[in-house]
């Protein structure tokens, strides 16, 4: 479950803050006033005093009273293949799932279904940009960089919430 960020910050650039969760706790790491990092495993940066508006965002998803984030983000990692697939994942509506070939063909790189899913392993901001939404063609659950049980509690909560509206 523990995950690093897989991004080269330096610790002066950097900081961050974590909210407790229904999965535990999650470290947000900020670089100036963007949001560069979700993750479980505690960050080697400054911490903040308080993660504001964004932590506000992600206790207000996790009650199931927020479906998108409007918050300011920044990919510090990461070609411009992948920013491309991370960025289109903003479009799948929360609650729902698509497939890993899914996604490919709407970016218009239908052979592309492998680098898809390598690209989603390297998401520096899950949650925010909803790679758990994106599951196996037969509905299997698939990958997940913080594994398979969250990312299933993830969709469980999607799904619960999103029974109302």
């Amino acid at each position: 479950m523990k995950k690093s960020l897989g991004i080269q910050l330096s610790v002066e650039d950097c900081f961050y803050d974590s909210i407790i969760s229904p999965l535990g706790n999650i470290y947000l790491v900020f670089s100036g006033e963007a949001l560069v990092g979700v993750t479980f495993a505690k960050p080697g940066y400054r911490k903040a005093s308080s993660p504001g508006e964004t932590g506000r965002q992600f206790e207000a998803y996790f009650k199931g009273a927020l479906r998108n984030f409007n918050i300011k983000t920044a990919f510090v990692s990461g070609t411009p293949f992948e920013k491309e697939v991370w960025l289109f994942l903003r479009n799948i509506e929360y609650g729902k799932t698509r497939s890993y070939k899914w996604l490919a063909e709407k970016i218009g790189r239908p052979k592309a279904v492998r680098a898809v899913g390598q690209a989603l392993k390297k998401n520096p901001l899950p949650i925010v940009f909803p790679c758990h939404r994106i599951i196996e063609s037969d509905n299997s659950i698939g990958g997940y960089s913080f594994g398979a049980d969250i990312k299933r509690r993830l969709l469980e909560m999607e799904y619960y919430f999103g029974m109302d509206g």
